[in-house]
């Protein structure tokens, strides 16, 4: 039953995000300036990935929506603003790698989906599965997995932007930030209420984030590819720093401290 349909108030300001949503304002950026100021090469490696998963996010929806999501007006509402910018980020990154001479947008994303189409094949039935075990539970799963990989996704673009130092690539991940905070607090806040309301949700969150959570795409990247990011991005003192952010955040989530998910997943993949 949808926050509304309780008869309580919203749990997030839905006309808020429908004013804001938006496509990616990309004006005033030279992407032309690429050319002559190219990424590292472990830079744009890691920008390759990002260009991939934000395109995968209808995927995510996708399993998200077979779920009783769907009954939430407030929660499938935000599924489509959220899809609609994370395509334009999508498409955004691919300029940069279009500037690099690097294949982008559908070049990229048809073969990456005709590689995993049977992996793919069963997550809705999996994640359909654990709707009508969990019930509402698996919600909280969601929304605090959702959580947690736009902490992480937020984290990954000021990482990438400390270690380029490129401005242009600065000022357009910022953009891409901006409208990821939105997405951040959408999440979060649904996640502390579902976790605060039930300490069986809290259960079986834990139980699934121990199990099961690995970093951002991992799911659809290949390992070496999640190797590089991780070990690009979250090594070194200021990686490990940021990434102690996020499980401190995550600590903070009703029934879920301790786990120090990040911390863990960053040191296994580095050693």
């Amino acid at each position: 039953m949808s926050a509304s349909e309780k008869g309580s108030e919203a749990l997030f300001d839905l006309d808020d995000l429908k004013k804001n949503t938006a496509r990616l304002d990309v004006s005033g950026i030279d992407f032309a300036t690429f050319g002559d100021q190219p990424l590292s090469a472990g830079g744009l490696r890691c920008l390759r990935y990002m260009h991939d998963v934000e395109y995968h996010t209808v995927c995510y929806m996708r399993d998200l929506l077979v779920t009783k999501a769907h009954q939430d007006h407030e929660i499938a509402s935000f599924l489509t603003f959220w899809c609609f910018e994370e395509y334009w980020h999508g498409e955004a990154i691919g300029q940069v790698l279009k500037a690099h001479e690097e294949g982008a947008h559908a070049e990229r994303v048809q073969p990456l989906r005709a590689r995993i189409r049977r992996r793919e094949a069963f997550k809705p039935w999996l994640h359909s599965l654990g709707s009508m075990i969990a019930g509402r539970e698996w919600l909280a799963v969601h929304m605090t997995w959702g959580a947690v990989n736009e902490w992480s996704t937020q984290a990954g673009y000021a990482r990438l932007i400390a270690a380029e130092r490129h401005p242009v690539l600065t000022d357009l991940l910022k953009r891409i930030m901006r409208q990821e905070g939105r997405h951040i607090d959408f999440y979060a806040t649904h996640a502390r209420a579902a976790l605060a309301s039930s300490g069986r949700a809290q259960r079986l969150v834990r139980f699934a984030l121990e199990r099961a959570w690995s970093p951002v795409g991992a799911g659809v990247m290949p390992a070496e590819e999640v190797d590089h990011l991780t070990r690009f991005l979250f090594t070194g003192s200021d990686g490990m720093a940021a990434a102690q952010r996020i499980d401190r955040q995550i600590d903070r989530l009703p029934g879920l401290g301790g786990l120090s998910l990040l911390e863990r997943s960053i040191t296994a993949r580095a050693a």
